[in-house]
C-alpha cells in the first residue's frame, strides 16, 4: 500500500469520523418547536442598499406578529413599501455599510423597551421567526440567530446554494452542534440586546462582523442562542455561478481572517468528498474505494437527518423535498471547494461593494488606496 493511499485513507476515515459524529448528534436533536410565546415590543430593522424584485416582495409581505411591532426599511433611497412599514434613509460612509446602517438606525430610534431584530432583506419574515428572536434576547440572550434556509430553488446554481446551506456540514444546524467555543452565527436575521449593540458600535469596519460579534460575545461568557424559525430565503433563478462563488469566496475570506485555524478543515472536514472520489478512482485501491464509498454514505444520510430538521413549515414551496437532499448536499460541497481554491490567492484583500481592502486579523478592513493597488476608486 504505498504514501498516496496510506494518506487518502487517512482523510476519507478522518472525514468519515467528523460526519458521523455530527449525524450522531443532530439524531438526537429534535425538530425545534415553536419558540416560546411572547408578545413582546419588537423594533424590525431591514437594512439595504439596492433591493431586487424579490426583496421588494419580502418587504412587502405582511408579518402574523401578535405583539407590537414595527418595521423600519433603512436605506439610502425609499422603496416601494407596503402600508405600516417605515423608511428611514441612510447613507453610512463605513466600509460594512449594513453596521453602519443598523448603527445609525439604533442612534436615531426608540429602542428602550423593545427588542431589536436586524433581517437582511432576502429574508422573508414570518411571525414565527420574529418570536424565534425575540424570545431568546427576552429571557436574557445576549444575541440569537437563526439558520439560513434557502427554498424554492429552480436552477443549477440556486440548487447548490440552497444544497451548501441546508443539506452539508456548512448548515447552520450542524455548526451550532459542532460549534466549539463562540457559536456559530449568521448575520442575516439577529436579535440584539444592549450588550450586543454596544458591541456593535466597535465592527463598522469589520467584515464578518456576525462571527466578530459572537466571539466577543462569547469571550465576555454571553450567550447566544439559535431561533426555533429559520430564516427563510426564496431563491428562484440566480442568473450564474459568479454569484454564488463570489459570495462563498468572500465567506472563505472572512473565515480566514477571523478564525484562521478552522480555515484549513474546509477542504479536510466540509468538502472531501469530491477530491476523495477522484483519488480512489485514480489510485484503484479497493480498500479506498470501500472507505470512501462509506464517507459517500455517511454524508447522504447526514443529508437526509439536515432535509428533515430544515423543512420549514407554513411556508408554500419551501421543502424541495428529500430527493434534492439526496443529490445537492454534493452540488453543495462542490460549490465549497471551489469558494475555498478561488480565495487561496485571493488571501489578504477584498472586494466589497466595488471598493478593495486589506484584511487583518478579525475582519478589520483597511482601505487599499486605488492609485497603489489599481483597485477601484
Amino acid at each position: 500500500m504505498n504514501a498516496w493511499v496510506l494518506m487518502s485513507l487517512s482523510w476519507a476515515a478522518l472525514a468519515t469520523g467528523f460526519s458521523g459524529v455530527a449525524l450522531a448528534r443532530l439524531l438526537r436533536s429534535r425538530r425545534p418547536a415553536s419558540a416560546a410565546s411572547t408578545q413582546v415590543p419588537v423594533l424590525l430593522l431591514r437594512p439595504v442598499d439596492a433591493p431586487t424584485p424579490r426583496e421588494l416582495e419580502n418587504l412587502a409581505t405582511p408579518i402574523d406578529y401578535a405583539g407590537p411591532l414595527e418595521q423600519v426599511v433603512v436605506s439610502p433611497y425609499r422603496p416601494r413599501l407596503a402600508p405600516g412599514v417605515r423608511w428611514l434613509p441612510s447613507d453610512p460612509l463605513t466600509p460594512n455599510r449594513k453596521v453602519g446602517h443598523l448603527l445609525y438606525a439604533l442612534e436615531v430610534l426608540q429602542t428602550q423597551g423593545r427588542v431589536v431584530l436586524a433581517v437582511d432583506a432576502d429574508v422573508a419574515v414570518t411571525g414565527a421567526l420574529v418570536e424565534g428572536l425575540a424570545a431568546p434576547v427576552a429571557s436574557g440572550a445576549a444575541l440569537s440567530t437563526a439558520a439560513p434556509t434557502p427554498v424554492g430553488p429552480e436552477d443549477g446554481a440556486s440548487r447548490a446554494m440552497a444544497g451548501l446551506l441546508r443539506y452539508t456540514h456548512h448548515s447552520f444546524r450542524a455548526l451550532d452542534v459542532m460549534s466549539a467555543g463562540a457559536k456559530a452565527v449568521c448575520g442575516k436575521a439577529l436579535g440584539l440586546s444592549p450588550v450586543a449593540m454596544d458591541a456593535l458600535k466597535e465592527l463598522a469596519d469589520h467584515i464578518g462582523e456576525d462571527l466578530e460579534l459572537s466571539k466577543r460575545l462569547h469571550a465576555r461568557g454571553l450567550d447566544v442562542a439559535l431561533s426555533t424559525a429559520p430564516a427563510v430565503v426564496p431563491l428562484g433563478t440566480v442568473e450564474s455561478w459568479g454569484t454564488p462563488l463570489a459570495r462563498f469566496t468572500r465567506w472563505m475570506q472572512v473565515l480566514a481572517s477571523h478564525r484562521p485555524a478552522l480555515y484549513p478543515t474546509v477542504p479536510l472536514l466540509f468538502t472531501p468528498t469530491l477530491p476523495l472520489v477522484l483519488l480512489a478512482t485514480v489510485l484503484g485501491s479497493p480498500v479506498l474505494a470501500g472507505t470512501v464509498g462509506l464517507l459517500v454514505v455517511v454524508r447522504t444520510l447526514l443529508a437526509l437527518r439536515l432535509a428533515s430538521l430544515s423543512a420549514p413549515t407554513g411556508t408554500p414551496g419551501a421543502d424541495t423535498g428529500r430527493a434534492y437532499a439526496l443529490t445537492d448536499w454534493l452540488l453543495g460541497e462542490g460549490l465549497l471547494l471551489a469558494a475555498f481554491l478561488c480565495s487561496l490567492w485571493q488571501q489578504g484583500t477584498v472586494t466589497w461593494r466595488g471598493r478593495t481592502y486589506a484584511l487583518q486579523p478579525g475582519g478589520r478592513m483597511v482601505r487599499v488606496s486605488p492609485e497603489l493597488s489599481g483597485g477601484p476608486g
